[in-house]
């Protein structure tokens, strides 16, 4: 029961005690004893000041502790590093970026991306209960080995789930850290979509589609009834490899025309003849090409045409995933902004779902989805099993 209870608080699902009361389908009593002892441990505030001025007897209203224990979030990125402190209910400190470390080596880059970890753990005063990571390449399940690791040229079947828990377990995360500090890692446009269909754009979705477009590459997932579709091994969902252009662009993979090498931002500078500064971040410098394009022919056009690009990558999807909603986030997120009737009526037109209206295609609410993707996976024990805070 504590469990459920403090998921539903946990994805703003029960926002007052008798919410959770009619959640549960439990009685007063019990639900009152549920959210004493969650509040017991730390994660969650009831205040006692009635919620509601409706009819019936006012609630109180419940919500995480701001106070309460964190998790580290982390993610590595084709040209950086980030990482941020979590609470529950999928709020992030302000997250904090770090160049990629000189050699780019596997064993160096968990290294970095774990101190710098660690070091936001012992500057904070609040316990830290775990620590999970957001790679851009694909992670296998269950022994989360890295089988394409193509931004980086890490050999295949690296394993980076045991050498990021050996960074993690020789960082000094301070003592009010939890020790030895349990570990996950997932690959980022999975963690995305599992925190927007928990707190961001896809709640209420049934089958959730996220694609997104970050500092170079695409990437897919779907939720499925709450649960990540992974696949046999958690390989599922590489959109980014699905050919748009059979004669484009080349992809790292060795194809061309994938929707990888066609709407992420190097395509978007490529379209519009333009060579992005190597000193700025990529993404911010296509996220102002976008902008642009409100102004300049030059940068409609390649939104335009990475546009049509990403809507036939988008249309082939939904014609075999049939989901009840799209998000897009990263670059994709602009692009829709730049021109949403463009986007939705190519796939419209090549869909057949689209064509009957029944494809909503909306933008990404999270601002650091793949962060607060990784809070979730890192939190995932304790939402399982609330108790286990205390040990």
């Amino acid at each position: 029961m504590l469990g459920p209870a403090l998921s539903l608080i946990h994805t703003g699902q029960a926002p007052t005690r008798s919410a959770l009361t009619r959640a549960l389908d439990v009685t007063r009593a019990t639900a009152g004893a549920v959210t004493a002892e969650l509040e017991a441990l730390g994660l969650i505030t009831v205040d006692s000041r009635p919620a509601g001025g409706g009819r019936g007897r006012p609630s109180h209203r419940l919500a995480v502790n701001p106070d309460g224990p964190v998790v580290i979030a982390g993610q590595i990125h084709v040209d950086g590093l980030s990482v941020a402190l979590a609470g529950l209910g999928g709020l992030l400190d302000p997250p904090v970026q770090r160049p990629l470390p000189a050699a780019t080596d596997p064993v160096r880059m968990l290294r970095a991306v774990a101190q710098a970890g660690a070091e936001l753990a012992r500057a904070s005063d609040r316990r830290c209960l775990g620590a999970a990571l957001a790679l851009p390449n694909p992670v296998t399940e269950p022994d989360g080995t890295a089988l394409a690791a193509l931004h980086f040229a890490w050999p295949s079947g690296t394993p980076v789930a045991d050498l990021y828990d050996v960074e993690v377990g020789r960082a000094d995360h301070g003592p009010r850290a939890l020790d030895p500090l349990p570990t996950s890692i997932a690959n980022d446009a999975n963690l995305g979509a599992l925190a927007e269909y928990r707190h961001g754009a896809g709640r209420g979705a049934r089958h959730l589609l996220l694609v997104t477009s970050g500092h170079r590459g695409v990437g897919g997932a779907l939720v499925i009834d709450g649960r990540l579709h992974t696949g046999s091994a958690g390989l599922a969902l590489e959109v980014g490899h699905l050919t748009v252009d059979p004669l484009g662009r080349p992809c790292q993979c060795g194809n061309r025309g994938c929707l990888n090498a066609e709407t992420d931002p190097d395509a978007l500078f490529a379209a519009a003849g333009l060579t992005p500064d190597p000193d700025r971040p990529l993404l911010d410098q296509a996220r102002e090409l976008c902008r642009a394009a409100a102004t300049d022919e030059r940068a409609r056009a390649a939104v335009e045409h990475v546009i049509d690009r990403l809507g036939l990558g988008l249309a082939g999807v939904a014609n075999i995933l049939n989901p009840d909603r799209v998000v897009l986030s990263g670059l994709h997120l602009d692009l829709l902004e730049a021109a949403p009737e463009r986007l939705r009526a190519v796939v419209a037109e090549r869909c057949l779902w689209g064509r009957s209206g029944r494809v909503p295609i909306v933008g990404a609410e999270l601002a650091h989805s793949a962060l607060v993707g990784a809070a979730e996976l890192a939190w995932r024990p304790y939402l399982a099993d609330p108790q286990s805070v205390a040990v």
